[in-house]
């Protein structure tokens, strides 16, 4: 992991940046599901700054991978909404950060459904062995997209985890997240 390139959203009147950077994540998904590599992590720069990911999705990776991702023209459609920087070395002096998907069971109704599906429990069985009040609530950023299996839109809620002096490999999943691996963070 040696080169990174910066994607910044430009302000639009018609559309917010959350929604921008959810079509963004959406299209890079598609991007990294057909460049089929494990090689290239993702960052929000910003994401210190506030409640949001901010307007900057970093990429990270080798030069020769993101070469390639961007050979995909997976960009179709956001060109007019964003600034591409180019192909760049990461710094010298950099700490390391893993980022990292986190998945909340926020929906009720939806474990009541495979509560009923897997155990054959009525619906009042089901609301009593798990009420309203299970629902969890997650803080972390997010970008909102759309299950390609039933076309339902979810939140991706995106976690970074503490600076590290020293970098952790591993493997990046087609979300350009990673469980285990670090990417650079300046």
């Amino acid at each position: 992991m040696d080169h990174y390139l910066d994607l910044r959203l430009l302000p639009d009147p018609e559309f917010p940046a959350t929604q921008l950077m959810s079509a963004l994540f959406a299209k890079l998904h598609r991007g990294l599901s057909d460049l089929r590599r494990d090689d290239v992590g993702i960052s929000f720069p910003e994401v210190d700054a506030g409640p949001t990911l901010g307007t900057r999705l970093r990429l990270h990776g080798p030069a020769d991978a993101l070469e390639l991702l961007l050979a995909l023209d997976w960009l179709t459609g956001m060109r007019d909404h964003l600034h591409l920087g180019g192909l760049t070395p990461i710094p010298a002096q950099v700490r390391w950060r893993q980022v990292s998907r986190v998945q909340v069971d926020s929906n009720p109704d939806r474990l009541r459904r495979r509560l009923i599906k897997r155990h054959g429990l009525s619906e009042a069985e089901a609301r009593q062995r798990i009420p309203d009040s299970a629902a969890k609530r997650c803080t972390l950023p997010f970008v909102t997209l759309r299950s390609n299996g039933n076309g339902q839109r979810f939140p991706l809620f995106i976690r970074h985890g503490p600076l590290l002096e020293t970098p952790i490999p591993g493997t990046f999943n087609c979300y350009g997240l990673s469980t285990t691996a670090t990417v650079p963070w300046f």
